[in-house]
């Protein structure tokens, strides 16, 4: 039986699918700490706790976002902090930016480490 999650990829057409399922296997290769699990109606990343970030399909634009979870940030007082989301558009018909991703994420997660 199929999980919620495994049916957002299963429903999409290719060939979204299969670069989705592309882009989960090389965020989750990158440590074995990272979490997949449904947010927000959407595949969700997070590692020890924090938010890493999301795949989301919104009509034809395939987007892959990072956060900076709220509580890693510094805020001045009285000022409320806010999750920071960085987010750019990945063309399912051309080669995948694995260096830029994985460059990424092992920012992300330093930045967490660091944190912690």
């Amino acid at each position: 039986m199929t999980t919620q999650l495994e049916n957002y990829y299963l429903s999409k057409p290719e060939p979204y699918q299969s670069c989705l399922l592309a882009l989960r296997h090389i965020i989750l290769s990158v440590d074995p700490a990272i979490v997949h699990e449904r947010k927000f109606q959407i595949p969700f990343f997070t590692y020890k706790g924090k938010k890493l970030g999301y795949l989301w399909l919104n009509r034809k634009k395939l987007m892959l976002g990072f956060c900076t979870d709220k509580s890693l940030l510094e805020t001045p007082a009285g000022a409320k902090p806010k999750d920071r989301y960085e987010s750019f558009q990945v063309n399912p018909e051309e080669d995948l930016p694995v260096e830029l991703i994985i460059g990424k994420l092992k920012g992300y997660l330093n930045r967490i480490n660091e944190s912690l």
